[in-house]
C-alpha cells in the first residue's frame, strides 16, 4: 500500500460515484463524500520569496473551491506531505512555512472557526512536489481534543509565526456510518516534546496519547466507544534502525489492530514517531 493508503481504505464505501478532475485536484465522490489529492509544484511560485508557503497556501484555496462547488464543504481529514519537511530555507523552517499557507487559506476562506478544522497530518518526504490528499462531506464533523495536550492552534509562538490548523481527531458521519479519524500523533504532551532520543518512550508516549484520544471520542461517539485493537493504524518512523523496537511497543499496545509501517520524516526534528488511525463504526451500533 501506498503513502495514501489510509486515504484510500476510507474510500471503501462500495457506493457508486464518479471521477473527476478540477483545478488539477484528482477526485472522486459519490453522493455523500468527496475524495481528493493534489500535487503542486513550489517552482510555480517564486514571487516574494518562501514558495512552499505560497504553494500551500495556493492548493488549500483550490481545495476549498471544490468542496464548496461539489457540495461537499466541510473538510473532514487532510494528509500533507512535503519534502525536507525540517529543513529551513527562505529563513524559515519548511513545515512553519507550509503552516503558515495553510493558516492562511483558513482565514482567507473564513474556516478558522475554533475546532472547525479537520484532522490532519503533515509527513515530510526526499523530493517531489506538495502532495495534499483529503477527505470532504456535507456535514460538519465533531472535533475531538486530547486532554493531554494543548491544541494545535493553541501552540505559543516559538513553534512558528502560525499555528498548525488541525483537530488532535474528529468523528464523521457519513450516511449509515460514524468514522473516526486520528490525526498524526506523537510525544507531546502540553506542548511539548518528551523522550528526546528516545524511539521507544515516544512511542509509548504516543500510544497513551491515542488512548486518550479514544476516550475523548468515546464521550462524543453516537456508537459506543472506540477501543486500539479496531483501530486500522499507520506508524511512521523517522529511523529504519528504531523500527523492530517501535513494532515491538505498537505491537504489544494494540493486539490485532492492522498496522502498516513507513520511514518518513516527521514534522519536528525532535520526533522519531507518529501514528495515526481510522477506525469505522455501523450507525446503530450499541
Amino acid at each position: 500500500m501506498g503513502r495514501l493508503g489510509l486515504f484510500e481504505a476510507t474510500a471503501n464505501t462500495g457506493a457508486a460515484g464518479r471521477a473527476g478532475e478540477d483545478g488539477g485536484i484528482r477526485f472522486w465522490l459519490d453522493e455523500h463524500l468527496l475524495f481528493g489529492i493534489l500535487d503542486v509544484e513550489e517552482s510555480d511560485f517564486r514571487r516574494g520569496g518562501q514558495p512552499l508557503r505560497q504553494a500551500a497556501e495556493d492548493a488549500y484555496h483550490r481545495v476549498f473551491a471544490l468542496i464548496e462547488r461539489e457540495r461537499r464543504p466541510h473538510l473532514w481529514r487532510t494528509w500533507n506531505y512535503l519534502a525536507d519537511i525540517n529543513q529551513a530555507t527562505d529563513g524559515l523552517e519548511r513545515y512553519r512555512q507550509f503552516n503558515q499557507g495553510r493558516h492562511d487559506a483558513f482565514v482567507a476562506g473564513g474556516r478558522l472557526t475554533r475546532g472547525a478544522v479537520p484532522a490532519a497530518c503533515a509527513l515530510g518526504t526526499r523530493s517531489g512536489p506538495l502532495t495534499i490528499a483529503f477527505l470532504a462531506g456535507p456535514s460538519e464533523a465533531v472535533p475531538i481534543e486530547n486532554p493531554r495536550q494543548i491544541s494545535a492552534y493553541d501552540y505559543p509562538a516559538i513553534y512558528g509565526p502560525r499555528s498548525p490548523t488541525f483537530s488532535r481527531a474528529v468523528l464523521a458521519h457519513p450516511p449509515g456510518r460514524e468514522l473516526l479519524l486520528i490525526s498524526g500523533t506523537a510525544s507531546i504532551v502540553g506542548h511539548e516534546t518528551l523522550h528526546l532520543g528516545d524511539a521507544v518512550g515516544q512511542t509509548r508516549e504516543t500510544i497513551a496519547n491515542i488512548e486518550a484520544l479514544l476516550a475523548s471520542a468515546g464521550g462524543n461517539s453516537l456508537t459506543g466507544p472506540y477501543r486500539l485493537p479496531e483501530l486500522r493504524l499507520r506508524v511512521y518512523v523517522r529511523h529504519a534502525a528504531d523500527l523492530a523496537r517501535v513494532q515491538a511497543v505498537v505491537d504489544s499496545a494494540v493486539g490485532a489492530a492492522a498496522v502498516e509501517y513507513i520511514e518518513a520524516d516527521i514534522c519536528r526534528a525532535d520526533l522519531l514517531v507518529e501514528i495515526e488511525a481510522i477506525a469505522s463504526h455501523l450507525m446503530g451500533r450499541s
